[in-house]
């Protein structure tokens, strides 16, 4: 079950249909995997206080994600939730001359990915994150992420 609470309607003016936008990268990211996903768009301001609260880090990012702990007799499982901000990621879009609907669906797969144990601290766990990205991304038809337009 994928859960899309727009808190903000900065989204649904810059993206036609956002919360199928959302919940198409979310299922591609989850595959045949079964749980519960809620996905909370919202703006900077929120995303600031969230980091502050649970990571120490007094500034707004692009993503959040927050597993669910067990619970018992649930089914399907909660995954957990994931938080993205609205400034910080038409900013990065903009800077990295990608449309904010494939930037949302490559940040809403990497927070699903967070979600199911996937991480990026060290190399080797970046390399293969970055890579299953690379493979869900392209079944959704959105080009790598991490090839800028000056890469090519």
């Amino acid at each position: 079950m994928i859960e899309v609470e727009v808190e903000v309607g900065d989204w649904t003016d810059a993206i036609d249909d956002v919360e199928a936008v959302v919940e198409r990268a979310a299922a591609a990211a989850l595959g045949d995997r079964e749980g519960g996903i809620v996905i909370l768009l919202t703006d900077d301001e929120t995303v600031r206080d969230l980091n502050d609260r649970f990571r120490r880090k007094n500034r707004p990012t692009n993503v959040l994600s927050f597993p669910a702990a067990d619970m018992p007799g649930a089914n399907p499982q909660p995954l957990g939730d994931i938080v993205l901000a609205y400034g910080v990621c038409v900013t990065e879009a903009e800077e990295q001359s990608k449309t904010l609907r494939n930037h949302l669906t490559h940040l809403v797969v990497h927070g699903v990915l967070h979600l199911l144990g996937r991480d990026h601290e060290v190399d080797a766990e970046a390399e293969a994150m970055e890579g299953e990205e690379r493979v869900i991304l392209a079944s959704l038809g959105v080009s790598d992420p991490y090839t800028l337009p000056h890469d090519d």
